[in-house]
């Protein structure tokens, strides 16, 4: 039996529950098992030491438990019956006994495993506490302070509050330059939980940051007034959002857009100037997929194919490009935010037959 640990151990450690949040069970579990671990050598690394931590009487016990037998033939983990008698007199053959460790030792490797037990336990409290802090956000917008960026690979290492994270250059905003110590938008995309702490991945260029920074800026979007259907986006260069209200009295455009265009212009300077179309959502496709083409105008919407999602959309000719965009992108856009496939044709093209194209493409 280990005399009497000091008072002050004890508290530290109830102080440790309280303020970090450290089970004190772990603490003194983990003294335990790793006192094991360095006295069961001396008995061939058998299973025969035990260590007892009474949090009440404030006492550890280190004790190796043999069996008693009449003749010896592993010492490691037998005892005589003559030997057990001398330790306690009711001793029995069969029966087992716990021998007090005792040695100079013990009252360092004690000491030494409790230190290590409680930063062990420290350190696991702070990945636990980042885990759960991280894990809560997931999904959502955070500020993040800009550390450093390395020179080679374009990686970004941000603050987030006592925690770093990493933005890889895939999810920087193309174009974009970033400057250590500038605070930037950041939307966190999945937690995991590693033995390193949590894995954080963050992300400039997914679409919930465009969702994120709208509940934010538009009141009637956070309360609920009005719901975001869906979001497309091309980061650094365009993005579209649908948006959507059951109530007659509200413009659910107007009011993505703001007075004077405060709103959307608040979160196109946090993207960098990304442009953004906001979109009337409707249940009926035409509508939507029309309003989804914009800044182009458009004559009509025909849908070739409900199961499919396949329609085709007439525009005037001198907007055909425009609903295209640079590059596909506008009509790529559109096609993501919608469900829809759409196939864009000038007027001039609008009395073709849908049949005579497909048959033309079979040939």
């Amino acid at each position: 039996m280990i005399g009497k640990m000091s008072k002050e151990f004890f508290e530290a450690v109830k102080m440790l529950e309280a303020e970090k949040g450290i089970a004190k069970e772990q603490i003194y579990d983990n003294i335990s098992q790793a006192v094991i671990s360095s006295l069961k050598r001396e008995y061939g690394g058998k299973d025969v030491v035990y260590c007892e931590i009474d949090e009440e009487k404030q006492r550890i016990k280190v004790f190796v438990r043999k069996e008693v037998v009449e003749e010896v033939e592993d010492p490691d983990v037998e005892i005589s019956l003559e030997d057990a008698q001398q330790l306690r007199k009711s001793a029995k053959v069969g029966k087992t006994i716990d021998i007090p460790i005792k040695t100079k030792e013990l009252g360092r490797i004690i000491a030494q495993k409790a230190k290590h037990s409680i930063r062990q336990g420290l350190r696991d409290a702070e990945r636990s506490k980042a885990y759960e802090e991280f894990r809560s956000k997931t999904q959502e917008l955070v500020t993040a302070v800009v550390d450093r960026i390395d020179p080679i690979t374009g990686v970004a290492t941000l603050n987030i509050g006592k925690s770093q994270t990493m933005l890889p250059k895939a999810e920087q905003v193309p174009g974009e330059t970033l400057k250590e110590g500038a605070q930037l938008k950041i939307f966190i995309v999945d937690v995991k939980e590693t033995t390193k702490g949590p894995k954080v991945m963050v992300s400039r260029t997914h679409p919930g940051l465009v969702r994120r920074l709208f509940e934010q800026e538009v009141p009637e979007i956070y309360d609920g007034t009005i719901e975001i259907k869906s979001v497309s986006r091309e980061a650094g260069s365009r993005s579209k959002i649908a948006v959507y209200t059951n109530d007659e009295d509200v413009d659910a455009v107007g009011a993505c857009i703001g007075p004077r265009g405060q709103r959307v212009s608040a979160i196109v300077d946090a993207l960098g100037g990304e442009k953004i179309d906001i979109v009337k959502y409707s249940e009926d496709p035409a509508e939507f997929v029309a309003a989804s083409l914009a800044p182009s105008e458009v004559i009509s919407v025909t849908v070739i194919n409900e199961e499919e999602k396949t329609c085709r959309a007439i525009v005037p000719d001198d907007q055909l490009s425009l609903a295209i965009g640079n590059k596909g992108q506008n009509v790529r856009l559109a096609v993501r935010l919608t469900g829809w496939n759409i196939d864009i044709k000038p007027e001039s093209e609008a009395d073709v037959p849908f049949e005579t194209e497909a048959e033309t493409e079979n040939e």
